[in-house]
């Protein structure tokens, strides 16, 4: 609804309003919705992204909420609210996470989703080695199309490609190498899922590690519902460990890196457009 098209009748003790229009129409709106009508877009997100909800959103993305991300009013949209789509629970786990990054420019506005539920467990490689990168790795050339077959048939044309930092070789256990890529969905970093780096390689201070990515910061879900980490199940992370491992996060809640060739479940994040 636009506040604009109304004039204030009359006020309650709990702050709502009684609006009126100029055909004799009236509507009641909360002092919270009143407040949200006065702020721009860039505010509107702040205090969607800060607020974890958890309300259910129904079995698809609806025509009211395309239009709600892309005016980014994010109406009765917040942090964990999910839809359960195709057998899968689908999170709201962060809002405009990628906007203007990339070597092209993302700008637009995008809710982050994130499965709460295993995709189904997959292998890194077939043999213990990270020497390929997270991009170069069996996972995204092989096994990845089925996890996007998964997202595709979830959200279809509304899933939002956008440019990505991604490793493409490692060297003694660090990444070595990245490029610029044109994504649908990946795995999560650490630092999307935890804030920071917990065990993926670094620089030692003879090595450079080339870490670069645009996912440099915590996912909202994760910084407002820690325990939303913890899934009970375990699920691969795309940081470099050591020559033959991945991060990935445990079952029951730990850090750690994991073999290459060992399977593990698939948490992706992605997002969608109005």
């Amino acid at each position: 609804m636009k506040i604009t098209e109304y004039t204030q009748a009359s006020a309650f003790d709990n702050g709502d309003v009684l609006l009126k229009d100029g055909v004799g129409g009236t509507k009641i709106i909360s002092a919270a919705d009143l407040l949200l009508a006065a702020v721009d877009a860039a505010e509107l997100t702040q205090m969607h992204r800060n607020i974890y909800r958890g309300k259910n959103l129904g079995t698809s993305l609806t025509a009211a909420q395309k239009a709600a991300i892309a005016a980014q009013t994010w109406d009765d949209l917040f942090i964990g609210d999910y839809w359960v789509i195709g057998g899968h629970t689908w999170r709201i786990a962060d809002i405009n996470y990628w906007l203007h990054t990339g070597d092209t420019e993302c700008t637009t506005p995008h809710l982050v989703i994130v499965n709460d539920d295993n995709l189904g467990d997959q292998k890194m490689e077939d043999t213990n080695n990270t020497t390929n990168g997270y991009y170069g790795s069996k996972f995204v050339t092989t096994y990845m199309a089925s996890a996007l077959a998964a997202v595709t048939s979830a959200f279809g044309d509304n899933v939002l490609e956008h440019r990505s930092l991604l490793t493409t070789a490692s060297s003694n256990g660090h990444a070595s190498a990245f490029a610029w890529q044109t994504r649908k969905a990946d795995i999560m970093t650490e630092t999307m899922v935890y804030g920071s780096k917990i065990i993926g390689a670094m620089g030692d201070g003879t090595f450079v590690a080339f870490n670069h990515s645009v996912d440099k910061s915590q996912l909202a879900l994760f910084a407002l519902k820690p325990d939303a980490i913890t899934t009970r199940y375990t699920y691969w992370l795309q940081d470099i460990v050591s020559a033959p491992n991945f991060a990935r996060v445990g079952s029951d809640g730990d850090a750690d890196g994991t073999n290459a060739s060992n399977s593990r479940g698939v948490r992706l994040a992605f997002p969608i457009h109005g």
